[in-house]
Formats: structure tokens, C-alpha cells, sequence
């Protein structure tokens, strides 16, 4: 069984409440295709690079300043991203170009998940943070604990 297909099943009420349910992962027990050492999910492979147009953090679509990205705009009152406690350490948007980006909850840009190709999550800086289980709109993110404490910086 996959590790979080287990989790998604238990934050299924906890995803009623909000999108995005985030967990502290051990990448010890991950599986292979989920975790860093896969060739999709390397740091270094190019389409996951924060310098990638469409990752870059020089992308409007990915400012934080961006009506979008915004901590002010209501959507993203609805894009909420909470521990198993109930509390928001963030929020999430979308770019057009698909990029799923993740921002704290005063608005700065703390972690990406390029549009294709892997379901890894990487900081702005580019080492890999965890990875995105689940479909659109019901999803859990699982990080690991260097990138959790950056949510709350």
C-alpha cells in the first residue's frame, strides 16, 4: 500500500474542510518513484529547476505580489493549506502554466511543484521538499521537516 494514499484516506474529512492538508513525512520510507533519488523527481533534472521559466520566481505568475497569489484575494481563502490540528500555515495557487505554487500565509512564495513530470514539491531554492499525492482539489501535501519549518518563517 502506499504510504500516502494511507494518509489521503485519513485527512479525507480534514480535506472537506480544506484543500490541502499538510504532513511531516520520513523520506526513509517513502517509495522509490515519490521520492528524490527517482530521475523525475531529481533537483538537477531541468523542467524541476527554480530557474525554468514557468518555475522561476522572476515569473509574475509566481510573485507573491501577483492579484492571483495574493494572501488578500478571497479564492485563496479557499485554497487554505492546514496541519492535522486544524491550523493554516498557508495557502496554494496555480499559474497558468500550471505550476502549483505554495505560499505562507503573508503572501511569500515558499515552495513549488513544476506543471509536469513529477508530483515533487521544491523550495524556491531548488532542493527538493516533499511531494503532492492525490487529484485536483482534494490533495495532501507531505514534506519533509526542513521544509515544513520554512512554511513558518
Amino acid at each position: 500500500m502506499r504510504v500516502l494514499s494511507l494518509v489521503t484516506a485519513l485527512f479525507a474529512a480534514a480535506a472537506a474542510q480544506a484543500d490541502a492538508p499538510l504532513i511531516v513525512l520520513d523520506q526513509t520510507r517513502l517509495p522509490f518513484d515519490l521520492g528524490p533519488g527517482h530521475p523525475a523527481n531529481n533537483p538537477a533534472r531541468p523542467a524541476n529547476s527554480p530557474n525554468a521559466a514557468w518555475n522561476s520566481s522572476g515569473n509574475t505568475a509566481n510573485s507573491g505580489t501577483s492579484w492571483q497569489n495574493r494572501p488578500s484575494n478571497p479564492d485563496n481563502e479557499r485554497r487554505l493549506i492546514i496541519t492535522g490540528d486544524g491550523g493554516v500555515l498557508e495557502y496554494y495557487a496555480t499559474n497558468q502554466g500550471g505550476v502549483l505554487n505554495l505560499f505562507d500565509v503573508a503572501g511569500r512564495r515558499v515552495a513549488y511543484r513544476p506543471a509536469r513530470g513529477t508530483r515533487s514539491l521544491f523550495t524556491v531554492t531548488g532542493q527538493w521538499c516533499g511531494t503532492v499525492d492525490g487529484g485536483r482539489g482534494n490533495f495532501v501535501l507531505a514534506v519533509t521537516p526542513a521544509c515544513a519549518a520554512r512554511f513558518g518563517r
